[in-house]
C-alpha cells in the first residue's frame, strides 16, 4: 500500500497532521520531500511573473499584433 500523508517535522520528529490506517508495529517505508514555507512559494511565484513579463510585455511582439489584426 501506498499512502501520501502531510507531516509536520518539530524537535526531531515527524508528527503526522492525519492518522494513518496501520497496525500498531507495522513496518513502513519513509520518503521525504521538503515542500517550501508559503511565503518562499509566494515570493518565486512574484519572481516569476516579473521575469515573464519582462518577455511577453515588450514592443517588439506588435509586429505580431499588427500581423494578426489583418
Amino acid at each position: 500500500m501506498s499512502t501520501v500523508v502531510e507531516a509536520i517535522y518539530e524537535r526531531g520528529c515527524l508528527r503526522l497532521l492525519k492518522p494513518l490506517p496501520l497496525k500498531e508495529y507495522a513496518r513502513v517505508s519513509v520518503s521525504v520531500e521538503s515542500r517550501p514555507v508559503e511565503s518562499d512559494r509566494d515570493e518565486w511565484l512574484a519572481q516569476s511573473e516579473r521575469c515573464l513579463r519582462k518577455v511577453w510585455d515588450n514592443d517588439d511582439d506588435d509586429v505580431y499584433n499588427e500581423l494578426l489584426a489583418t
